[in-house]
């Protein structure tokens, strides 16, 4: 269906222009005074995306206004801040305490899960599957990533893509998600992502994997070791992903590199 269909259904006034990314058609539009975001999905994984906003009813993340198959209605977040711009300028360990405490207000929803997550081991097929070739690193984040899903801790609802551009400004709400995949698995995973981000400077900044490691592990409560490989076999994944779809791989290699320096692997595991 088209924005009129909605327009119309919802009662909505558009107030931009609409874009169009390669999963999702957006529109920003007013509805009932109040500013908001119509998102049409053309992939699965963008309508699960969606029915996690609904479930989370905006607990942690943007407010869902009007729900309809493919469609969503969202609130739309327009606060000043931005958590890239925080730790792009000395303030860091905060931007990562942020995103560790907006996690923790997704993963403690209590109500029974949505249907049709992804399993967590499902999402890191393509690790499994396309490591051997790439070797090295690689082959060592998949061999890590093996270990740490064949014994799981804290499963919950996941995210899917938790990191500095995921987390916006909410105003008087305070930070909140977008965006999500709808994973399920260990709530370590939801923390790694944000080793890789907001950029190359910042994320390969001497020191700041190894800093930021124990901030994360600190706000979250989570052990810092396990958290270590989760950014290994994340950055792994990512690596290959980016080689995949033609573009460079270099920084989520570079993240990897350092976690497992972090972690010594050389020794044996």
């Amino acid at each position: 269906m088209s924005f009129h269909t909605y327009i119309d259904r919802w009662g909505l006034v558009p107030t931009g222009a609409p874009l169009s990314t390669h999963t999702s058609d957006l529109l920003p539009v007013e509805y009932r005074g109040q500013p908001a975001l119509l998102k049409i999905a053309r992939t699965a994984e963008e309508r699960r995306g969606a029915a996690l906003l609904v479930w989370w009813q905006g607990r942690g993340a943007a407010r869902p206004l009007q729900h309809d198959g493919a469609a969503l209605l969202m609130e739309r977040l327009e606060g000043p801040m931005s958590l890239a711009h925080l730790a792009r300028t000395g303030q860091d360990d905060r931007a990562s305490s942020i995103i560790c405490t907006v996690a923790a207000t997704l993963h403690t929803h209590a109500t029974s899960p949505p249907p049709n997550l992804v399993p967590l081991a499902h999402w890191f097929r393509d690790l499994f599957s396309e490591a051997g070739p790439y070797g090295g690193i690689v082959a060592r984040s998949a061999r890590v990533a093996r270990q740490l899903l064949n014994e799981p801790q804290d499963t919950v609802v996941l995210h899917g893509d938790l990191h500095h551009g995921n987390i916006l400004d909410g105003g008087s709400r305070g930070w909140l998600a977008i965006d999500p995949k709808g994973l399920l698995g260990e709530r370590g995973f939801d923390l790694a992502n944000l080793f890789c981000n907001p950029d190359g400077t910042v994320a390969t900044a001497p020191g700041r994997l190894a800093r930021q490691a124990t901030v994360v592990a600190q706000a979250a409560g989570l052990d810092r070791g396990r958290l270590l490989r989760w950014i290994l076999a994340w950055a792994g994944l990512s690596a290959v992903w980016h080689g995949q779809d033609g573009s460079s791989p270099n920084l989520a290699l570079a993240i990897a590199e350092r976690a497992a320096q972090e972690l010594n692997t050389d020794e044996p595991e």
